[in-house]
């Protein structure tokens, strides 16, 4: 049953994106071209997710657990860190120079389109080299 919700879950999200336009990085990269051929369309698709969280997270978290799991899964640290700046500073640079967010690009791979699917390799290559370097990371402050 977990497996169907969350074929359902990544379904509807799927086609909210495609439906959106967020799988199009012309779109996206519209979006925030301001000086240019503006396309504000998207404030509403990113509102009407702001608006959907705040009242899901509300009516959710009123339960004990989740339906398939024994605990909900929510983050514990609130501080702003360097890599969480870091993080989303790459984030936002990479969504506007590509045009795509891993959220559109992975319903975007089923057009077979070359720069999604190389968007979506370069996607892994780093998050691959991010786990490879915080384990670096790691050791060096352990040895020292």
């Amino acid at each position: 049953m977990r497996l169907i919700a969350s074929y359902i879950s990544g379904l509807i999200f799927g086609i909210g994106i495609s439906i959106s336009g967020m799988a199009n990085p012309a779109k996206v990269l519209n979006f925030f071209d301001i000086a240019g051929t503006w396309d504000p369309s998207l404030i509403f698709v990113m509102g009407g997710a702001l608006i959907v969280t705040f009242i899901g997270y509300r009516f959710v978290l009123r339960r004990p657990a989740p339906t398939f799991e024994t605990s909900f899964k929510l983050p514990t640290r609130s501080d702003l860190d360097l890599p969480l700046i870091g993080g989303s500073a790459l984030f936002g640079v990479g969504w506007g120079i590509a045009g795509f967010c891993p959220g559109g690009a992975l319903p975007a791979l089923g057009t077979g389109r070359s720069e999604v699917i190389i968007f979506t390799v370069a996607l892994l290559a780093g998050i691959f080299a991010a786990k490879a370097l915080q384990r670096f990371a790691a050791s060096r402050a352990a040895a020292a």
